[in-house]
């Protein structure tokens, strides 16, 4: 069987070193390259020691000698970094699985534009387990559609720089798209003061940020005399890693386009 050759970008992160380890542990793949930024005090040692499990690619910070070696790159770093790593994949014609989330309007149509020419996973976030969610939360969407205040709350640890998280955004256009709504004139995000009674149309959205939260994301659905609560918890990162190895398959042998994780699942 053919191994699909990987590289990670911050692959000293948290994020980075589960897909080190996922890849590792999946007989269809190899770790090809590890990332770094320039100032990295991680540079030339063994990507595999940031998990016990030293395999001889030293982490580096040439982009384009990363590339030229891969078949993938998997990038779940910060917007600004994404898009350099972006131009790069253009350039070597390597597909891109983007975990990232915090992008602007201006980097989402530069993620669209690449995708004319290669293929890229897009998506905020990679878990089966909350795609399936997603999927989920527009039958219940389409079956609430009258009498039921929806509620979008999402946890994460204290490092996240982004609010409310993609996946809680990506919560809340599933569900107004189901109800016919647009989500930038519906929603929400916090209240405080003197807030008036509470729109019925309106999507709210609350966020936690603490310790070392992984992800809690919950929709509810508060009707009169009952509630209707669709919950996803992380306890550890490798859903998302291994969701983004299953995308890295989706892609191989792509020449080009735009996809989620509901087309790598099928649920399109």
């Amino acid at each position: 069987m053919e191994k699909i050759r990987y590289a990670i970008a911050g692959s000293s992160g948290r994020m980075g070193r589960t897909l080190i380890e996922a890849v590792q542990q999946d007989a269809g793949a190899s770790l090809a390259a590890a990332l770094e930024h320039a100032s990295s005090p991680f540079l030339g040692k063994d990507a595999g020691e940031l998990v016990g499990a030293p395999c001889g690619v030293r982490i580096t910070a040439d982009l384009d000698a990363a590339l030229a070696v891969s078949d993938c790159l998997i990038d779940f770093t910060r917007p600004e970094g994404t898009l350099e790593h972006l131009a790069a994949c253009r350039r070597h014609k390597v597909s891109l699985v983007i975990g990232t989330t915090g992008f602007s309007a201006q980097g989402k149509s530069a993620i669209e534009a690449a995708a004319q020419e290669i293929p890229i996973v897009f998506a905020p976030n990679m878990a089966v387990g909350v795609n399936a969610v997603f999927r989920l939360l527009d039958v219940a969407a389409r079956i609430l559609n009258e009498g039921y205040d929806i509620e979008v709350i999402e946890a994460h640890h204290r490092h996240k720089v982004d609010a409310p998280s993609g996946t809680a955004l990506r919560m809340g256009e599933v569900v107004a798209a189901a109800l016919g709504r647009d989500l930038s004139e519906c929603a929400v995000y916090g209240r405080e003061g003197h807030t008036g009674e509470r729109p019925a149309t309106q999507i709210g959205f609350s966020t936690i940020r603490g310790g070392d939260i992984v992800g809690d994301h919950t929709v509810l659905f508060a009707g009169a005399g009952e509630r209707i609560e669709i919950t996803h918890k992380s306890a550890s990162r490798m859903p998302y890693a291994l969701g983004a190895l299953r995308a890295g398959r989706f892609m191989h042998g792509c020449e080009r386009g735009l996809f989620d994780m509901q087309d790598v699942l099928g649920l399109k």
